[in-house]
């Protein structure tokens, strides 16, 4: 079966007027977005607001993940608590993938030394039933909307503050595995037996995601990043069919709402493992391509033909490195690149073991690498 098409969500952006938030400070991540000339080249990581700080480990200590993610207090210190540190040139509002999936009925758990935990995952097309089809997203996830509005604020113009949320199919693999996994074989096995429930359900996360980013941006996001986490589980031909469609739809429908509303926010789509679709990703309406390690810079920027920025793509384990060595990654990565159109950033997220003093040098390096290849162009 064919690809459920549905009308883009009827949503009213109504937000607060941008004098309400202090004015933006330092632009270059969104001019980076946009292709623009930079003075150096724009860095921050995926899960920088992390287990890696000590801070983050003390603030968190005793507390229930989900419920830290329902207190727009404590999200946005965790968000500030790495800008305190580094001087990254972007925020990312501290939240998580799976409070669309507890928006629409389902119950999740992050269980010690598993990770995120569905009790009574999807098994059947008989259990879309159970979901929430029409998903009141101010009800539901208005927490996430007030850390952002918060953070906005407290964030004081440093840098610009980005929104984000998970791509359907790395949703629906989670809400049918019940979990992580190597393999993803229950998930997958969906695709195959039932492909027509499988695009319904892909279908209602979409209409869940436009809602949830046009959210986050009334509240305040500046930027939006889709994580496709999961694209590599799946063969070109089945990301063709379970994914694209569904990323392109979010970037379609969200950019159309926002130009109704005059309003131009930069989105970025990291579907991780899937360099086999570069080229189709780079034409999808996102104005950045993230990347994870697996992919060279240079036939990245070949494959996207300059109709995207990039944005990636450091090996996370590179971190364990001395900082010379770091130093000497980064500017390799820099070159490979070029400055132009460009966001720095590791492949992947931050692990919990990882020295801050190398997040540190890892910042640093690209500031400095950055700066000294644009002043010699």
């Amino acid at each position: 079966m064919g690809v459920i098409r549905g009308p883009c969500v009827d949503v009213i952006l109504v937000s607060s007027s941008p004098e309400d938030f202090p004015k933006l400070q330092n632009d270059t991540f969104l001019r980076a977005a946009r292709g623009e000339e930079t003075e150096h080249v724009p860095v921050w990581c995926m899960r920088q607001a992390g287990r890696y700080l000590p801070e983050f480990r003390e603030s968190r200590a005793g507390k229930d993940f989900f419920e830290t993610c329902r207190s727009p207090e404590a999200c946005c210190e965790l968000t500030l608590q790495p800008l305190r540190r580094f001087p990254f040139d972007a925020a990312i509002i501290f939240s998580d993938i799976l409070v669309i999936p507890q928006a629409m009925g389902m119950d999740v758990q992050m269980v010690a030394g598993k990770g995120p935990t569905f009790p009574d995952p999807l098994k059947e097309p008989e259990d879309l039933q159970r979901l929430q089809v029409k998903v009141d997203v101010a009800k539901e996830l208005g927490y996430v909307f007030k850390a952002i509005t918060l953070t906005r604020h407290k964030i004081e113009g440093k840098v610009p503050l980005i929104g984000f949320t998970g791509a359907p199919w790395t949703l629906m693999s989670y809400m049918i595995e019940g979990g992580g996994s190597r393999t993803f074989s229950k998930a997958k096995s969906w695709l195959y037996r039932h492909p027509e429930a499988s695009h319904m359900l892909l279908r209602m996360l979409t209409d869940v995601i436009v809602e949830y980013l046009l959210g986050q941006v009334a509240a305040g996001a500046q930027a939006l990043q889709v994580f496709e986490s999961h694209a590599g589980i799946l063969g070109p031909s089945e990301f063709q069919e379970f994914s694209l469609p569904y990323l392109r739809d979010i970037a379609r429908c969200v950019k159309d709402k926002l130009k109704e509303a005059g309003k131009d926010v930069p989105m970025i789509v990291f579907a991780k493992d899937a360099h086999y679709s570069l080229e189709d990703l780079s034409q999808s309406r996102y104005e950045v391509v993230g990347l994870d390690w697996t992919i060279d810079p240079q036939s990245a920027r070949e494959r996207t033909g300059g109709k995207v920025s990039l944005q990636g793509n450091m090996d996370p384990c590179a971190l364990y490195a001395p900082k010379e060595r770091i130093s000497e990654i980064v500017k390799k990565m820099v070159e490979g690149f070029g400055p132009r159109g460009y966001i720095a950033n590791l492949g992947h997220g931050l692990y919990p073991d990882m020295d801050p003093e190398n997040v540190g040098a890892f910042v640093q390096a690209v500031h400095q690498h950055s700066k000294r290849i644009i002043k010699q162009m």
